[in-house]
């Protein structure tokens, strides 16, 4: 379902002067509904009060090993990285959106990504070793030892 955060990133994006690389600076607090992979939330965004909608989020900076892969290998890596995002999530629901911007799939934002106490998953999970940095460019080619 479209919900309005999409639409005003999709309305904003058709007008010339807001570039791929235009932000709404936030924070704008949102509750995690659910953890999709090692990089990807869908939560429920607050960015006005009384506004609150559904919109997947990409956190800015990191890549996560594929869920989907045809290899085994990167697919236990996408998994190991999900857990570990969700045992950092564990009990604390609302994070805070910042630097959003609209992602290079439709449907999905790109933000920062913070818990109330400062945690940033994005760090956490490169210091785990759990997915790799990621500024949005080209991805490595992954060679898969199984095939």
């Amino acid at each position: 379902m479209l919900k309005l955060f999409s639409i005003v990133l999709l309305v904003l994006s058709s007008v010339p002067a807001f570039a791929a690389r235009d932000e709404i600076e936030g924070p704008v607090s949102a509750k995690i509904i659910r953890i999709i992979d090692g990089d990807t939330l869908l939560v429920a965004a607050t960015p006005w009060p009384q506004q609150t909608m559904e919109v997947y989020v990409r956190i800015r900076g990191i890549d996560a090993p594929e869920i989907h892969s045809k290899c085994a290998e990167v697919r236990k890596a996408a998994l190991e990285a999900r857990v570990a995002l969700e045992q950092m999530i564990s009990g604390a629901a609302n994070i805070q959106l910042r630097e959003i911007a609209g992602d290079k799939y439709f449907g999905r934002i790109l933000a920062n990504v913070t818990f109330a106490d400062g945690r940033n998953p994005a760090q956490y999970l490169l210091s785990e070793g759990k997915v790799r940095a990621y500024d949005g460019g080209r991805k490595p080619q992954v060679v898969c030892a199984d095939e």
